[in-house]
């Protein structure tokens, strides 16, 4: 046999010079045509502010934000700005698990100001920044020949895409500059944009192409009115007053609502969106411009002697799976004066932003009074916890793995949290409650087992402390548990798992869960400053990961406060149905005897199901402020129709397992012409949500079940089904049949508007449009990655 290893290698080198060459060539022709690149060549377009508002602005939002905003955008193109437009693209990911070291921020806005900044940082342009004429600005811009591209290669026919079209999240990217944009259009010819998506209309075509031919200006953004200028300085200037105790309140603010949308209620007119703006930390006073200070984390040292806290106007479109709307009205101003102003306490020293402290708000904030602290939180309970979901990240794959599909939350009473015996257990254990955000962004995995026994100690303190003070006839009962003060709907709330992202709502939806959290002070603190004002997307695989890890006491703990009050012979029996198979990671650390709390209840039982009776009583407790608008009897449709939608809710066990996460259905009534919106929900089972890597190991398919709730929830819909009131007897039949993917399949032959349909963006407009009417200050578009291909 001859020996080929030397030309095989001599061949391989040949490809490479060739691929080499093919690039340089490709550069220098780009080079020679059109001049070379660089972002002074955009400077000099103009643009005419009302023509791209109205027409061109208007297509990028539903054709292109709805795959690429937030951090999850494909090559971090982030369209949802005319700043991230221009910013353009970057080859790495910004979810990348298994780093070792914590990546730069790249954050819109923030990290940097010029596009020579961001070329500096890697990011190469989607647009021209070549000579500026008609055919420079199509033939060298990536986003021209990707609307090319597509137009040229539509989406092949059939319902079902071939497998060459890869959907998955962490698929392997490919990210195009200019340069290599005829290799990839070679290599990929049907993988133009929209990607997997049915291609722009000929008129949207038309318009895109002309707006890029003419330079692809944008217009900067509009003034903001007199009314809103004069609500954005009055509170800018409460916020900034001199004192030690405005100063550390206001900081306090900062950190819980830096992920937040503030808008005005009082100038906001009925059905409209308000102008949204964030809260951000500035070098410079109010009535300068603001000068972002830019580090990783909110409670990061700001390298000035003085902190401002200032209100920046939102710039971008707004999308549902970031949105985080915060009213500020005259009723909370006035609750904030009284909690963190008008309250008795004193400040005699500002906490300082090194890591041991500040990551610790229990730490930084103990001048702060707990029932302001408690109460600020409480008051938008729905904005806190939506913060875990929405903050930092945009999909929670770290901390997501670790909940439930569905459970109920309730809080404990504020008179009982910020008694005077119990902020003085908070204070003694300081050091048991430590956060993992103290070990900042490049951290080891291994600092788990130092928080793990803190965790351990701190349940063990905090089991004798109950003991100790619920003896002489003082016990658990309803009383306990805080009712919204007989008229705040957060009193509640129900968290949905949609595997790597969720959605939070007030009020109790659904069917009682498998398990509930009780909430107090110091958790919900936690919970905050784990997942949001501490975790960095940028972080490093030991900071992920710690943060995975931490997070499973965090949910423990709030499981075991709603076991309390079950009568004590129950409470481990539950317990551990609720962690079969667990884990030895988990199994170590529940077997120490962490929450040996055996008071009795003050809940008198009368079934051998005291959990069902507790949510019944708990129901009870908090009826008064119970939203409807989830019901499904706040439809529209006839009671026929709202009786057949119900019967979805049965869908049980393996046929609720082949349905997708997050299925948005379209009801167009027979009365009316305005189409009713519902969402079905998958709730995945589990024997035990403690595991890091094996969760399909985990799965109780036999247990999985379904809601079906009014209205849109959820940001990343799995299928969309388009139904007539008529065919609903149809629709439910099929639904209940499934048995099979092929079942499933004839379903969606009959009902689903699949990525592959013709009609995909005229019932997108439709959908998203309805949703945005109905839902002006919290809606937001709806993000299409997780589209399905079935």
């Amino acid at each position: 046999m001859l020996n080929t290893a030397l030309p095989r290698k001599k061949l391989l080198f040949v490809l490479i010079l060739l691929l080499a060459g093919c690039a340089t060539l490709a550069r220098f022709d780009l080079n020679q045509l059109y001049g070379s690149a660089t972002p002074d060549n955009r400077a000099a377009t103009g643009s005419d502010a009302a023509d791209f508002n109205e027409q061109i602005r208007p297509i990028i939002d539903r054709r292109c934000v709805v795959c690429h905003a937030c951090y999850d955008s494909p090559c971090q193109l982030n369209m949802a700005s005319n700043a991230g437009i221009e910013r353009g693209a970057h080859k790495e990911k910004v979810y990348d698990g298994a780093r070792l070291l914590a990546a730069t921020p790249n954050r819109l806005f923030i990290d940097a100001q010029t596009l020579q900044q961001w070329r500096e940082r890697g990011f190469f342009p989607v647009l021209n920044e070549r000579s500026q004429t008609a055919e420079a600005n199509t033939q060298a811009s990536v986003l021209a020949r990707m609307l090319q591209l597509k137009q040229q290669q539509p989406l092949p026919q059939g319902s079902i895409l071939p497998d060459s079209f890869d959907f998955s999240l962490d698929r392997d990217q490919q990210c195009p500059t200019i340069e290599e944009f005829e290799h990839y259009a070679n290599k990929q010819p049907l993988a133009g944009m929209p990607y997997g998506l049915p291609a722009l209309s000929s008129s949207e075509h038309k318009q895109l192409m002309h707006w890029l031919s003419q330079g692809a200006a944008m217009p900067p953004a509009g003034g903001i009115p007199k009314a809103e200028l004069e609500q954005v300085a009055k509170l800018e200037h409460w916020l900034n007053a001199d004192t030690l105790k405005m100063q550390l309140s206001a900081r306090y603010i900062y950190e819980h609502l830096f992920t937040s949308h503030l808008y005005f209620s009082a100038l906001n007119q009925a059905g409209q969106t308000p102008q949204f703006y964030q809260l951000v930390r500035s070098a410079t006073p109010p009535g300068q411009p603001v000068s972002v200070i830019a580090s990783r984390r909110p409670f990061d040292a700001p390298g000035v002697s003085r902190v401002y806290y200032r209100l920046t106007p939102v710039q971008s479109t707004i999308v549902n799976k970031t949105h985080q709307p915060y009213d500020i009205n005259a009723d909370l101003l006035q609750k904030w004066q009284q909690w963190f102003v008008d309250a008795d306490y004193s400040v005699d020293k500002l906490p300082g932003y090194e890591s041991e402290i500040a990551a610790n708000p229990l730490t930084a904030f103990v001048q702060l009074p707990v029932n302001a602290r408690y109460r600020f939180m409480l008051e938008r309970a729905e904005n806190t916890i939506m913060g875990y979901i929405k903050g930092p990240v945009c999909r929670g794959q770290v901390a997501l793995n670790v909940i439930n599909d569905r459970f109920w939350v309730y809080f404990v009473k504020p008179e009982m949290a910020t008694a005077r015996g119990v902020e003085a257990f908070y204070l003694s254990q300081q050091n048991n409650l430590r956060m993992p955000a103290e070990k900042d962004s490049t951290a080891f995995a291994v600092s788990w087992v130092a928080f793990a026994k803190r965790q351990g100690d701190y349940l063990r303190a905090r089991s004798r402390f109950l003991n100790e003070a619920l003896q002489g006839g003082q016990h658990l009962t309803m009383d306990g548990i805080w009712d919204g003060d007989g008229n705040n709907q957060n009193a509640s709330l129900t968290v949905f798992r949609h595997f790597d992202n969720a959605t939070v709502v007030k009020g109790l939806v659904g069917n009682a869960p498998k398990t509930a959290w009780v909430i107090d002070y110091a958790l919900l603190e936690r919970i905050h400053y784990l997942l949001v004002a501490g975790f960095d997307v940028y972080g490093n695989y030991g900071h992920q990961l710690m943060t995975r890890l931490y997070m499973d006491f965090l949910r423990m703990e709030g499981e075991s406060n709603f076991l309390a009050f079950l009568p004590p012979e129950r409470r481990r029996s539950e317990f551990n149905a609720w962690y079969q198979k667990a884990g030895p990671e988990l199994t170590q650390f529940i077997e120490g005897d962490i929450n040996p709390f055996n008071q009795p209840s003050g809940i008198h039982y009368q079934t051998d199901n005291p959990k069902q009776e507790l949510y019944a009583l708990f129901a009870k407790h908090l009826h008064a402020v119970q939203p409807e608008q989830h019901q499904l009897s706040a439809s529209g449709l006839n009671k026929q129709s709202l009786a057949l939608l119900q019967q979805l809710n049965e869908i049980k066990g393996e046929s609720a397992a082949i349905l997708p996460e997050i299925t948005m259905i379209v009801v167009e009534p027979e009365q009316g012409d305005k189409p009713e919106l519902f969402t079905l929900l998958r709730n995945s089972a589990h024997y035990n949500v403690n595991s890091l890597f094996s969760e399909e190991q985990n799965r109780d398919k036999q247990n999985d079940d379904v809601t079906l709730v009014r209205g849109i929830l959820g940001s990343y819909p799995d299928a969309f089904w388009h139904v007539q009131e008529a065919d609903l007897p149809q629709l439910v039949k099929l639904a209940r049949a499934i048995n099979s993917e092929q079942d499933y399949t004839a379903l969606l032959d009959a009902f689903a508007v699949r990525r592959s349909n013709a009609n995909f963006w005229q019932f997108s407009d439709r959908l998203n449009a309805v949703f945005q009417q109905r839902n002006p200050i919290d809606s937001g578009y709806l993000d299409y990655n997780r589209l399905e291909n079935r």
